[in-house]
């Protein structure tokens, strides 16, 4: 049976500080829940750092240890949190490989969930790091696709942004693409919405069309392969992107690029201009497979 991703970044984090001796940085680590049990049961003397509640500086401590070659792992609980963050490593750690010539190489786990956190932990916020120089952004949901990144993550000196979900730490089975030509639309999902894309996908199919799937986990650099770009050229009507950010993000800058290789209708679907995170109930929230449903039948009329 495979692992459930929590097992394998639990696994990946034990051997980080045991093998390499590195540092895990963050707030609220060990006291509750070991960050949905995706944390080794270990310690500030095993290298698992409490941060003081105090947000802005989280980024800068960190800095520091990646600049004396200690390649942590920082864990941001909630996304909203980027926003305290991102000065020192947009700033500094982003920066200091390309000016300074010395590289600050740091796996930032930036953590996305939505509903009753409240409006400032809410949705996730990676847009404010993708149009910054000097960071790598991935978003792995499997086992499989998080080995990858960390295992590159180590071969290389740069500053790594991991976008996660907490809906994912429970999932075991690897996420297929479905890539054929002559194809209705495409299906382009980020983060959690990929889950709800492969409903989607099985609802859609139900009605006689023919959907394709391509799970996108490199976000930057974010490359198609020639066979995803044919695809989406041979299809009727394009792609649609979906993510947990807000439309006017990461989205329409990804959605650009594919309209750029494939001279194709590119439609994105994210969160709504409002503020996400305060009620589960009324919350803005991810697209659901429902939801996506209903684009799909409106951009075909």
């Amino acid at each position: 049976m495979e692992k459930a991703l929590r097992e394998t970044i639990k696994t990946i984090t034990f051997k980080h500080l045991k093998k390499f001796k590195g540092q895990v940085f963050g707030q609220n680590l060990t006291g509750v829940g070991w960050v949905a049990g995706t944390l080794p049961k270990l310690y500030e003397k095993d290298g698992i750092i409490e941060l003081p509640m105090a947000d802005v500086a989280g980024g800068g401590i960190v800095t520091g240890a990646a600049l004396v070659k200690r390649r942590p792992i920082y864990i941001i609980r909630y996304q909203g949190y980027n926003w305290f963050n991102c000065i020192f490593i947009v700033n500094y750690a982003c920066k200091s490989k390309e000016i300074w010539k010395k590289p600050a190489p740091m796996f930032i786990r930036g953590i996305a969930s939505e509903g009753s956190i409240g409006p400032v932990a809410g949705s996730s916020h990676i847009s404010i790091f993708y149009k910054m120089p000097g960071i790598k952004i991935y978003s792995p949901m499997t086992s499989k696709e998080y080995q990858r990144v960390y295992n590159s993550f180590m071969k290389k000196n740069d500053v790594f942004y991991v976008s996660e979900h907490r809906e994912s730490y429970g999932k075991t089975k690897e996420l297929k693409n479905i890539v054929k030509n002559n194809l209705d639309i495409i299906l382009m999902p980020i983060s959690v919405t990929r889950f709800s894309a492969i409903k989607a996908v099985s609802l859609l199919n139900k009605l006689g069309l023919k959907i394709g799937i391509i799970h996108l986990v490199d976000l930057k650099p974010f490359k198609l392969k020639k066979k995803w770009i044919e695809a989406i050229k041979s299809s009727k009507y394009g792609a649609l992107m979906t993510d947990n950010d807000y439309n006017d993000g990461i989205l329409r800058i990804l959605a650009h690029k594919v309209n750029e290789k494939t001279h194709k209708k590119i439609y994105v679907m994210g969160l709504d201009d409002k503020s996400a995170g305060h009620h589960l109930k009324f919350d803005n929230l991810p697209p659901s497979a429902q939801k996506i449903k209903r684009k799909i039948l409106e951009i075909i009329k």
